[in-house]
């Protein structure tokens, strides 16, 4: 929220440039010829310092005035810079890139360079030049390339987590949407009435079809067979065991005998030593 408030006010800087450029353009022949003269003037004078050329003041006044020209051409492209700075920055913050971002910032920079060189033709001593035009047209192919090389390596630095996280996130909304519309178009072709009616009557079908009544006569014949069969294992299961209980009660019964029979035998044999004695 705070973002979105900051930028409209981006743009106070480009009109506030454009507010200074006017004014100096509204400035009449000799004030404005002094006012460059001043600044050719401390130019030559910081290069004699800095150089250490030990220039005389009269060599600093003639030099002055032969860089006049110059300084003055230089004033007009600076400050057209600046403006193509000032108003391609907030174009880029909206989205504005590439050749879109050129052709609108240096379509208004250019036209507002050529209304302030006719807005000179009703100053004294001033009048417009083609001249100034194409040299302000320069800054302003300058100050725009600037803007993009720093936007540029914004974007791929200090920004590029921010730009990853907003793809991600447009990313997901497109895949919510393209669900959403997905859906909507299955919904309104298949309606939930027609789609409940499909399922009804494909249920009726099956269950009235020859295949299903045929499955479900194998299924009860099947389910008849395994009822008989598990009856017959039980019953033979049955009859199994009683006949080895039996038997096994025959041949305990047999053995039981031979040893009565063995006991007798013995004890006959017994008595009869017994008695020989």
């Amino acid at each position: 929220m705070f973002i979105k408030f900051l930028k409209p006010l981006s743009f106070i800087p480009a009109l506030l440039l454009m507010y200074i450029i006017f004014s100096f353009s509204s400035q009449d022949g000799d004030t404005s010829a002094d006012l460059s003269y001043e600044v050719s003037y401390t130019l030559v004078e910081a290069g004699n310092v800095i150089l250490d050329a030990d220039l005389q003041p009269t060599e600093i006044a003639s030099l002055a005035t032969r860089f006049n020209g110059v300084v003055r051409k230089l004033a007009h492209m600076t400050e057209y810079f600046a403006l193509a700075i000032a108003v391609s920055f907030p174009l880029y913050v909206y989205g504005l890139r590439g050749i879109p971002l050129m052709l609108v910032a240096g379509l208004f920079c250019v036209a507002f360079a050529a209304s302030d060189e006719y807005h000179q033709s009703f100053v004294d001593g001033r009048g417009p030049g083609v001249r100034d035009v194409l040299i302000d047209s320069f800054g302003v192919f300058w100050g725009i390339i600037l803007v993009r090389i720093i936007g540029w390596t914004g974007r791929k630095t200090i920004f590029r987590p921010f730009s990853k996280k907003k793809k991600n996130k447009g990313n997901q909304e497109a895949a919510a949407t393209e669900d959403a519309a997905y859906y909507k178009e299955a919904s309104s072709i298949y309606p939930p009435r027609a789609q409940n009616r499909q399922s009804q009557v494909y249920q009726n079908g099956r269950q009235n079809s020859p295949y299903q009544q045929q499955s479900s006569t194998q299924n009860s014949w099947m389910y008849q067979n395994t009822q008989s069969n598990s009856g017959q294992n039980l019953y033979h299961g049955a009859s199994q065991t009683a006949s080895s209980s039996k038997k096994r009660r025959q041949n305990n019964a047999e053995s039981l005998s031979e040893d009565m029979s063995l006991k007798k035998l013995i004890h006959d044999l017994t008595d009869k030593d017994t008695n020989e004695e």
